[in-house]
């Protein structure tokens, strides 16, 4: 295989990952509850991770604009898995945190998804894991750095 076709099937690879992924955070979102978007559960991660933060902050990690991450986080909020309270250190902006049952139902369906990472490399070696994160991690630093990709 060419440098070339070895890139192209890391392409189609990488493309049908994201294509499961994105069905899987849906998947994942609903199972916090259903009427959520798709995209709900990995701000709910983000948030769990960070504990309180600021919307802006939200918005940026996930590059996109105000307008739809406070619908995001509005809609979170309205379903009570979400708080918001004013900033401290900034009147003008707003810090959310996960509510008591936010964080139950992030955990419950976080456990899912990582029953099933648990069930589909269970078969691998600790060093493949370890170098599986590795490749990872050093290929989403390298998209990270780049505006193209």
């Amino acid at each position: 295989m060419s440098d070339e076709e070895a890139l192209v099937e890391v392409e189609r690879e990488v493309a049908l990952m994201f294509r499961r992924g994105r069905a899987r955070v849906a998947e994942l979102s609903r199972r916090v509850h259903p009427g959520l978007e798709g995209a709900a559960y990995s701000v709910l991660g983000y948030i769990e991770q960070a504990g309180r933060v600021r919307v802006t902050d939200v918005g940026a990690h996930f590059a996109v604009g105000k307008a739809t991450v406070s619908r995001q986080i509005r809609a979170l909020e309205e379903l009570g898995l979400v708080a918001r309270e004013p900033d401290p250190l900034d009147r003008r902006a707003a810090l959310v945190s996960l509510t008591a049952d936010g964080r139950s139902r992030y955990l419950a369906a976080r456990d899912v998804r990582m029953g099933r990472v648990r069930e589909v490399m269970g078969g691998w070696s600790a060093e493949d894991v370890v170098r599986f994160t590795e490749l990872l991690r050093r290929f989403n630093d390298a998209l990270g750095e780049s505006s193209e990709v």
